[in-house]
């Protein structure tokens, strides 16, 4: 299905646009509620519909029931919105449920996703040739499941040619937001984001939200665990590749190699996202300053960390510390 796109390319729906969800058994409740909230409190109104392949009561992950019309009979959709979660990647070789949006998507304006949704919507063919993103942690099954979607992992969301993808959960509700400002303009879209006291566009991407530690549990035989713990240990510590070469008994050339191969990533990254992580939850608990992170987690100047953080976080320390932190 490769090149295809949603129907319709009118610019502007009507008032009463129809915003149709789409649902499957165990669909996670918040991507369906928390965009859903965004389009119900638009001023003037979408009329909203709550869709499946077959209609019925869809129960979610967190075990509460909704009732869905069948898509084919929701009416004219503006747009079309399938939700997420983890059952996601089954329903998405679902024939009924492909079938079904197959019948539906040539006849709405925009087609969207939410979280891990977006897989549902890669094994249609509706994100091939696109840019697209998902939940972080599924960022690199995405692609390498459809290697001809261009998956950007620290989007928030984004849209091509009339298709839209969001990350993680909540994520899909910064996405309602940019579809209604899209319709009805920035002052209602603005308008919105105060009363339901969020961001418009929220600042950084979805890197700030992750585990950039996460690498370090790959590795299956123990190989680098004391070595790992010792960094985690001494962050203000030498760890340059000669140092941590020397500690692990190795020459530099193969503890690097070996390290890459073990952990995923080069002895550098890892020590660099080491020092960014512990130094972001030190900020968050308002243990220390900006100012004593640099030193006590060893990145020796302060425009260093800041980089560092803008490489592994996507904001700088002042941002992570004004949204996350208190003050020590």
């Amino acid at each position: 299905m490769t090149g295809l796109r949603p129907g319709r390319n009118d610019n502007m729906p009507s008032d009463s646009a129809m915003i149709a969800f789409f649902l499957f058994p165990g669909t996670k409740l918040l991507d369906v509620t928390g965009p859903l909230q965004v389009f119900a409190d638009a001023r003037p109104g979408y009329r909203v519909a709550l869709t499946s392949a077959s209609g019925g009561r869809i129960v979610t992950d967190t075990g509460v029931a909704l009732e869905t019309v069948p898509l084919a009979a929701a009416g004219p959709i503006d747009t079309l919105i399938v939700s997420g979660g983890e059952a996601a990647r089954g329903a998405a070789a679902d024939p009924v449920l492909q079938v079904a949006l197959a019948q539906a998507v040539p006849g709405v304006r925009r087609l969207g996703s939410v979280c891990v949704g977006a897989f549902i919507l890669a094994a249609g063919g509706w994100l091939s040739g696109r840019r697209a993103v998902t939940h972080w942690e599924y960022c690199d099954r995405l692609a390498a499941g459809w290697p001809e979607v261009r998956v950007e992992p620290d989007a928030i969301f984004t849209e091509d040619r009339g298709v839209w993808t969001s990350a993680g959960v909540t994520a899909g509700i910064d996405m309602a937001l940019a579809m209604v400002e899209q319709d009805r303009g920035r002052a209602e879209a603005l308008r919105l984001a105060r009363d339901m006291v969020l961001y418009l566009k929220r600042p950084g991407g979805q890197r700030q939200f992750s585990q950039p530690l996460r690498q370090q549990m790959a590795a299956r035989d123990g190989r680098f665990e004391g070595l790992t713990g010792w960094i985690a240990d001494h962050l203000a510590a030498d760890l340059s590749v000669p140092a941590l070469a020397a500690r692990a008994g190795m020459s530099e050339r193969s503890f690097a190699r070996l390290f890459r191969q073990v952990t995923g990533l080069p002895p550098a990254r890892y020590v660099e996202e080491a020092r960014v992580e512990a130094a972001a939850e030190a900020l968050a608990r308002g243990e220390v300053t900006r100012k004593q992170a640099v030193a006590a987690f060893g990145f020796g100047q302060e425009e260093r960390m800041r980089r560092a953080f803008h490489r592994c976080k996507g904001v700088a320390p002042s941002a992570w510390q004004e949204r996350f932190g208190t003050k020590p």
